[in-house]
């Protein structure tokens, strides 16, 4: 029997609790992992835990040239932290409604397969995306991970 790779739902909901987001400059950036590292270090400094895994948020605006992506990395954290310094912010509550969902288990490198199946079953179904995504790393071991892709649909607004 062979193992599911991508699950899809139509309508989940993302649901996050004291984040901190940080907007990260891939030009400028040492690395994403270097990113996370200072993220941890951020909150432990002010005396809170990070919980639960990484979530990366990508948008894409425009297209051809005029293309402007937005990356922010986000981490949960057991307490909400007032006085945040940039280049960090801090938000409560975020939720997400109504986003088609792939649960993806499989190597890094094909991540990219469950963006495609979500925008595929979009395309197929004429369900309008925002152009937005949050993936959740859910796990990781040896060369496979666990990830969780949200992507906003546009309908029912």
């Amino acid at each position: 029997m062979k193992k599911e790779k991508i699950q899809t739902s139509y309508n989940k909901t993302l649901k996050l609790t004291n984040v901190l987001i940080q907007e990260v400059d891939l030009k400028e950036s040492e690395g994403l992992d270097k990113e996370v590292l200072r993220m941890e270090n951020y909150l432990k400094n002010k005396g809170a835990q990070p919980i639960g895994p990484l979530i990366q948020y990508m948008e894409v605006e425009g297209g051809g040239e005029d293309i402007k992506l937005t990356i922010k990395l986000m981490m949960q954290s057991n307490t909400f932290i007032h006085n945040i310094e940039e280049p960090y912010k801090m938000e409560s509550i975020i939720r997400v409604k109504n986003c088609m969902y792939a649960r993806y288990t499989g190597e890094e490198s094909k991540l990219k397969f469950a963006y495609d199946k979500i925008n595929l079953i979009a395309f197929e179904e004429d369900i309008p995306l925002k152009g937005d995504c949050y993936t959740i790393f859910v796990s990781s071991n040896d060369d496979n991970i666990i990830a969780d892709v949200f992507m906003e649909r546009a309908d029912n607004e």
